[in-house]
């Protein structure tokens, strides 16, 4: 189930787009839209991001619908995505949450897995606690956290080294594509540069003879084709 909640100022027209690309996006993640839910907000609630009284209005629509997912087209603080899903009893995403999603499934060298997990992780970082309230008693572990360290604690520091890790090895793909952008030097070269699902790929496929994969979908390509 979609939600959106647009700034009063949005043109109505452009909240509409914004929601048509929503559910372009929730499809191309594989999922089906059982129904939308809009309210216009001047500021977001602190909260559900929307009002209270909609967000109850919502938890109804969700369950007679039997909706197992809520995405909202607005970003959501950690803490107004863990009261939703207390109201709801199912699972809420915003948007950044549903692209990052879509990402790991399309990307496919590994430069770009590596950028995806890293975007991943520094966007769980902050929304831990949602995920691991229900393992908030203290629990020991050989070799891994020390005595009294939840699970929440090892977990993030877990994140942090990794999230250090991948931003250690995409420095050294940087370093190495700086040195065969160099050895190209003097060549002609020109680039395709676009909004998603633009055409780029059908356009470079056209152009080159190549067996790019096409879709008529957001973000069905992720990684730079040469």
């Amino acid at each position: 189930m979609l939600v959106g909640a647009p700034d009063h100022g949005l043109q109505v027209r452009l909240a509409e787009e914004h929601l048509e690309e929503l559910a372009r996006l929730t499809d191309t993640a594989g999922g089906d839209v059982v129904g939308t839910l809009v309210q216009r907000v001047s500021r977001p609630h602190p909260r559900f991001y929307i009002g209270e009284g909609k967000a109850r209005q919502l938890a109804d629509e969700a369950r007679n619908k039997k909706a197992d997912l809520v995405v909202f087209d607005e970003e959501l603080s950690p803490a107004q995505g863990k009261n939703l899903e207390d109201l709801l009893g199912v699972r809420v995403i915003d948007r950044s949450e549903l692209i990052l999603d879509i990402f790991a499934t399309r990307a496919r060298s590994r430069e770009a897995r590596m950028q995806v997990e890293l975007a991943q992780l520094v966007y769980l970082l902050p929304r831990l606690r949602r995920m691991w309230n229900h393992l908030s008693r203290i629990r020991g572990g050989i070799g891994l956290r020390g005595p009294g360290e939840t699970q929440l604690e090892t977990d993030r520091r877990l994140i942090g080294t990794r999230i250090g890790e991948l931003r250690r090895k995409l420095q050294d793909v940087a370093k190495a594509r700086a040195v065969q952008r160099k050895s190209r030097e003097g060549k002609f070269r020109a680039a395709l540069v676009g909004y998603t699902n633009a055409g780029k790929s059908s356009l470079l496929r056209s152009l080159s003879g190549s067996e790019l994969f096409v879709e008529d979908r957001l973000f069905a390509t992720l990684d730079s084709a040469t």
